[in-house]
């Protein structure tokens, strides 16, 4: 996840046997680069670069305004202003050919898209660069597009999932459906391998999802408490609190739904009844107040994403949880 991974997550991960990922979608170009840099540096096994794929936000003034004014009594009870204005904070990959020139030039060994599919001339320049290609979906016809542009495999995200939503249109209808009924749907109809992503915290639940046709498993909630990755004492306090039983999915923190460990935002969020703005435009609010909140000593204003199988967490080193997981799965 976007804020958690780190390199030397990643590294520790891959050294131990596993894929490691790191997410470069919430960064520029020139600090991507510097986080492959340092993976290298740190491991010479293959891993993944994860990049956002959403369609480029579209500026909506009267409903960024509206939210800026729903916001302004948490702001001012922390003394701060909102912002002015808000804007996109994150450039989608749809959309940054400087990112994509990175990637083919650092050539990592897999790359994974999230919200979407990237066009096909990008597509085949990685494809070209010899990186394996992964893409997040939700449903049968999400995979069944990643499968006609190319993509090698696609990640079959449950409802129970974790972080941002990886559905490729957050405004259609979308089926909620759990990861081992997706799983066992996509390997029934796609050509290429699925890997089962959401609630999957233990070596128990990477062998279910084995037994129903998964080709791997992808974990993230399960990492969090690993001393590697870059969570706070707050968000690690959180993870091993009551909030773990009583996640949220919720489009007030970024403007994608995204399950979370419910905070102070998020039933504050629940509360104003009114659409945030466009992703990642919501995210320039959402992150101010985390800012001014947390100038305040408040803690409960951040994103602190998490699945459903978050009271499963465990606080281990990567390499420790990574064997923990494979004597799991041998149980």
């Amino acid at each position: 996840m976007a804020g958690v991974s780190t390199p030397a997550l990643a590294a520790a991960v891959a050294d131990a046997g596993a894929l490691g990922s790191i997410a470069v979608g919430a960064v520029e170009p020139s600090k991507a680069r510097a986080m492959l840099l340092e993976v290298r540096s740190r491991t010479q096994r293959p891993f993944n670069v994860n990049v956002f794929v959403h369609k480029p936000a579209r500026a909506m003034p009267e409903r960024e305004s509206a939210w800026l004014s729903a916001l302004a009594p948490a702001f001012q009870r922390f003394n701060a202003q909102p912002p002015s204005r808000l804007q996109a904070i994150y450039k989608s990959f749809a959309e940054d050919d400087e990112m994509l020139r990175l990637l083919v030039e650092m050539r990592p060994a897999v790359v994974s898209f999230h919200f979407g599919l990237p066009s096909a001339d990008r597509i085949c320049a990685l494809k070209n660069a010899g990186c394996f290609l992964l893409a997040t979906v939700t449903n049968a016809d999400e995979a069944h597009a990643a499968e006609r542009a190319g993509i090698d495999a696609v990640v079959a995200q449950g409802w129970e999932a974790g972080g941002h939503r990886g559905i490729f249109d957050p405004g259609g209808p979308d089926p909620c459906l759990g990861t081992f009924a997706l799983v066992r749907l996509l390997v029934r109809q796609s050509k290429i391998p699925v890997i089962a992503a959401g609630g999957i915290m233990d070596g128990q639940g990477v062998r279910a999802a084995l037994d129903l046709g998964a080709g791997a498993a992808q974990l993230g909630t399960a990492f969090i408490a690993c001393p590697e990755s870059s969570a706070d004492d707050d968000y690690r306090a959180r993870l091993f609190s009551p909030a773990a039983t009583r996640t949220t999915m919720t489009r007030a923190i970024s403007g994608r739904p995204a399950r979370c460990l419910g905070n102070a935002f998020t039933a504050m969020a629940e509360s104003i009844g009114l659409p945030p703005p466009d992703y990642p435009i919501a995210y320039d609010a959402g992150k101010a107040l985390n800012s001014a909140a947390k100038a305040s000593g408040e803690r409960g204003f951040g994103a602190h994403w998490a699945g459903q199988g978050a009271p499963l967490a465990r606080a281990l080193p990567a390499a420790e949880l990574i064997a923990d997981l494979a004597r799991e799965m041998r149980v």
